[in-house]
């Protein structure tokens, strides 16, 4: 191997279910997950159902307010409470196999013949709890007895990104609303995605609308290779849409030093953040199996631009592009990963460096758990 070029993780890592359950366990259920934007929880009852890991977690708000999280499991027999993906309840969730009922904070609050067993403690049979935090308007949820520090987990890659925390603070992401939302379902592992995010060596092979609106991306190298570094758009650009045609206004609370430029965050395990000076775009990856990912993106605005019905097709579609552009790209490469072609690995080239880091990460996340 020259200097130039690196080792990449083995083939096996991408195919092997052994490997993906040990992920399941070792990274999903014990990191910070992004599980569901709050805001479509708006109401008392309303509820949403995800894929952590090999759980599925009931995900709702209470008539206080707040939200909180569950695993999906009635605590009598072990029957799924809720089998829809998203819905709202009244008042309490029941179990459609014995009727155990159960509060919207978890309490067990009633059972067929639940009075004549007055031993029953209703608090420690109630729903089994998933911690919960919330931050950028998305409730982030750890499957982990002693969840790992938020801080570290979380807001130390917006650090590592952007040079400072604060830096992220001039979008208010919690402040925008949805305005478009595409889920793809992506027959690929979920490294091969988020190995795809980091870099943009392929940039001017596949994308071409992006490489128009940030000329540099078409050098190879991306945004996300330097520490505080933020992609121009190109002289002639107006604005982050599929012909560079002029966006929205930018974002009120945003710097000029971040105008006309486009920051990329990937948040581990699960999460990518583009930032641009009127929206924003945000990936949450839920991986079911080592060769299909479900991967959630949103386009957030400020919040007249959606409440107003302005149209957000063009700034859409330009992501939507890449995101269907890069996906192909990863469902191209994932049967190439059992071929013993690839059982040593392939190679990263030097403006690809970065991503050996994240392959470093993912051995000592399974190596610490043996």
């Amino acid at each position: 191997m020259t200097g130039s070029l690196i080792s990449t993780l083995e083939g096996r890592y991408y195919t092997d279910p052994a490997i993906f359950v040990r992920e399941q366990e070792n990274i999903f259920e014990k990191m910070w997950f992004c599980a569901v934007k709050s805001g479509d929880l708006a109401n008392p009852g309303d509820f949403r159902t995800v894929q952590v890991g090999r759980e599925s977690v009931l995900i709702a708000r209470d008539r206080h307010g707040a939200l909180n999280a569950f695993l999906n499991v009635c605590r009598h027999r072990g029957a799924r409470i809720c089998v829809d993906e998203a819905g709202s309840v009244k008042r309490a969730f029941q179990c459609p196999y014995h009727a155990w009922t159960y509060a919207l904070d978890g309490k067990l609050i009633a059972a067929p013949n639940l009075t004549s067993m007055p031993d029953v403690d209703r608090v420690e049979y109630g729903l089994t709890k998933v911690h919960l935090r919330e931050w950028l308007g998305y409730a982030w949820v750890s499957l982990a007895d002693e969840p790992p520090s938020f801080e570290d987990d979380v807001l130390s890659a917006v650090t590592e990104r952007l040079g400072t925390l604060e830096a992220i603070d001039g979008y208010e992401i919690d402040q925008l609303s949805v305005g478009k939302r595409i889920v793809y379902d992506v027959k690929a592992n979920w490294k091969l995605i988020i190995e795809n995010f980091m870099e943009c060596y392929h940039c001017a092979t596949i994308h071409p609308e992006l490489t128009e609106v940030l000329p540099e991306f078409a050098d190879g190298y991306a945004a996300q290779y330097y520490v505080g570094h933020g992609a121009e758009f190109g002289d002639e650009i107006k604005g982050f849409t599929v012909d560079g045609s002029e966006g929205f206004g930018k974002l009120s609370a945003l710097e000029e030093e971040r105008d006309r430029k486009y920051y990329a965050i990937t948040i581990k395990p699960q999460v990518f953040i583009n930032l641009v000076p009127d929206h924003v775009i945000l990936h949450r990856m839920y991986p079911l199996a080592a060769d299909r990912t479900i991967v959630e993106c949103d386009w957030l605005y400020a919040k007249e631009v959606v409440d107003t019905g302005r149209d957000v097709s063009r700034s859409v579609e330009l992501f939507h592009r890449v995101n269907e552009q890069d996906f192909e790209a990863c469902e191209r490469c994932q049967p190439a990963m059992a071929s013993r072609a690839y059982a040593r690995g392939g190679v990263l080239v030097p403006s690809e460096h970065h991503i050996g880091g994240f392959h470093t990460w993912l051995v000592q996340k399974l190596e610490s758990a043996d």
